[in-house]
């Protein structure tokens, strides 16, 4: 992505005007989707990416004490493949606490893209779930991943 293309970005807390368009790209990006209820609870935990004053991606990342989880994260279908997924979760691997030590996420087994960059951001195949999500032919595989984090922050 060129420096131009990033600057058109810009990411922000979460904001109860913001839940609409959230709630429609998880529709559109979901087999099963989070309830508006879902995304009002985590409201504290959540980011956004805007382009243009529309909502085009997000991300959850709750934590507890040092360990953190990315619940969700997703962008819109007509905005991937932009090197966005990684300007999201790259500012959401700089802004984690400094007492986080441990990100753990679970990915479908078949979200290669996702996958392809969690391994580039050095997250390590740590379990699996099987049967863990709902698709429309039956059940899918969760990978569980996790990434050191915070190493060096102090």
């Amino acid at each position: 992505m060129s420096p131009s293309n990033k600057e058109q970005h810009s990411i922000r807390d979460m904001q109860i005007a913001d839940l609409e368009q959230v709630v429609a790209i998880e529709q559109l990006i979901s087999q099963s989707p989070w309830s508006l209820k879902q995304f009002e609870q985590s409201l504290n935990d959540s980011k956004v990416l805007v382009s243009a004053d529309k909502i085009i991606g997000f991300a959850v990342i709750a934590s507890v004490i040092d360990e953190a989880e990315i619940h969700n994260l997703a962008i819109h279908p007509d905005h991937q493949g932009l090197g966005l997924g990684s300007l999201l979760l790259d500012d959401a691997l700089a802004q984690l606490p400094r007492a986080i030590r441990l990100l753990h996420l679970e990915v479908r087994a078949s979200n290669f893209p996702a996958i392809r960059l969690y391994l580039q951001r050095d997250f390590v195949q740590v379990g699996e779930r099987r049967d863990y999500y709902k698709t429309e032919h039956g059940r899918e595989d969760a990978l569980l991943m996790s990434k050191q984090v915070g190493i060096g922050k102090d």
